[in-house]
Parts: structure tokens; sequence; C-alpha cells
């Protein structure tokens, strides 16, 4: 797959489809892009390009612990910059879960990057907000403390990341772990901060000031829990909700493969919603 180095960082993307408007789809969690491969071409197959790609810190990308500003905010710029490289602005931006909340953060930085919003699985509550921090910085913050960057490279996590691209392990190995613990500390005292729902990070004010047309596709997950994404619709000003026919579930994180039966409608539906916009 094609690499760009954005900002010293190799970023592995994906370009699906062959015509029609951009839209640039992201994961959620540290997952890579190939959980949305299938998604894509369902999404291409109604006249689009598809832009996937690996965040840094995910996929087959560069791992690359460093950067004053947040991760998040880092990985926005990335997107912005690949995207303006493979001359595709303005896009459509969407993505599930973390996805979804860097979609909305894409809007917020460069929002004469964004034609209309899809938002998928939208995190927020008190549950995920305990949950993440841990998830995303602290264990491995106290793997550094207690083994150095050994025990942050045998982490399950880092694992996958090192498989996925070998140069990885040498990176991180060459890293002092006192400079990774504090650029993860500093990156987990950003995440903490900003209010925990309905989205986590997002005032209603910046979701009232979002202004292009967004669909919601709630969650339905203790972590996506639905009355998230039906709170956050009301709050978007030119937003459409679509709900899929299933329940919230008692558990804490349901994968997005479980979406698969649900691929086509959701393709179908976001194809009619963004050919409308696009005709405008």
């Amino acid at each position: 797959m094609p690499i760009l180095n954005i900002r010293g960082v190799d970023i592995n993307y994906e370009v699906i489809g062959d015509a029609g408007p951009w839209l640039a789809l992201t994961t959620g969690g540290r997952r890579g892009y190939a959980e949305f491969v299938s998604f894509a071409r369902k999404i291409a197959a109604e006249g689009f390009r598809v832009v996937l790609h690996d965040r840094r810190n995910t996929g087959s990308s560069d791992v690359v612990i460093a950067g004053d500003e947040g991760e998040e905010v880092l990985c926005t710029d990335d997107l912005v910059l690949l995207l303006e490289h493979l001359d595709a602005l303005p896009a459509f931006i969407g993505g599930t879960s973390s996805g979804a909340r860097m979609s909305m953060l894409v809007y917020q930085r460069h929002p004469e990057a964004v034609r209309g919003l899809l938002l998928m699985r939208i995190t927020g509550g008190d549950f995920a907000a305990g949950r993440l921090p841990e998830m995303y910085y602290g264990q491995f913050i106290r793997a550094a403390k207690e083994g150095g960057m050994k025990a942050v490279c045998a982490t399950e996590q880092y694992q996958e990341r090192i498989k996925a691209n070998p140069a990885n392990q040498a990176r991180l190995m060459a890293m002092d772990p006192e400079d990774y613990i504090r650029v993860m500390s500093h990156w987990l005292e950003i995440f903490l901060q900003g209010p925990r729902k309905p989205v986590l990070g997002m005032t209603e004010q910046d979701l009232r000031s979002i202004a292009v047309p967004t669909m919601v596709v709630p969650g339905n997950d203790k972590t996506h829990a639905s009355s998230n994404g039906r709170a956050a619709a009301e709050l978007i000003p030119d937003s459409e909700l679509y709900c899929l026919p299933m329940e919230d579930q008692d558990v804490a994180l349901l994968p997005f493969s479980d979406w698969a039966p649900h691929e086509a409608t959701l393709a179908r539906v976001f194809g009619e919603f963004m050919h409308k916009i696009a005709a405008r």
C-alpha cells in the first residue's frame, strides 16, 4: 500500500474507488484501517473515493511518541495533509468511536476542509471516560515505569504495531523511558480535559458550532451508548440521526465487525446523504 511521509512520520494509506466525491474514514481506538476495507468498498460502489489510513501509532504506520500537542490533534492534522496531498479537499470526513471524535476535531481545526461529517458510535459518558484513559495511556506509562521500553514493546498493542511495521521496535527501543513517560503523561492530561458527555472532549458549544451537514449513527455498547449519539444529533444544527435496528448491549465494547451485517445498508444511507450534499 502507498506510504506518505507526513511531518517525518510514514503514514500507510489506501484509496478505494476511482471517481466521485472524496470521503476519509477513520477507525476507532488505535486500530489500523484494515477493518474498514470491506465497508469502504461498499461505499465506493455508491460512487465515491474513500481514503483509509493508519494514523500515526496505529496499523502499519510509524510509532512516534513525540509532540507537544495532543495525540488526536497530531493525527487530525496528519489526515488533512494526506488529503491535501491527494488533492481531495474539501472532503467528507467520518469514522467510528475515536475516529468520529477525530472527524469533529478535523472540522474544529480545518472547517474549510470538510464538506460533511459521518459520525458512527460516538464515545461519551462516565463509563467511557473511566475506561479509555487507562486503555490508551495508563497501562503503557505503568509498563515503562516498571520495565522500561522493553516492557512497553512487550504489551499486546505494541506487539501488533511491531508485527505490522518491524521498524517500530528499533524506534521504540531507542527512546529514553523517561521521555516516553513524559509524552504519554502529557497526552493523557490532554485526553482527560473537557466534558465527558454526550461526546468525550467536546463541549455542547463545540457541537452546536458544527455548520456542515452531519449524519449520526449511534453505537450500542457501554463505551458508545446510543444515548450519546442521540444527544449529539440534537445539538448539531444540520444533522440527521440514523439508527440501526439494534439494542444497546451491556458490554464494555463491541468490535466494529459486529456491524458487518449492516455495512450494505450504511453504505447506501451514507451514499444518499453525501450525494444529496454534493448536489447542492
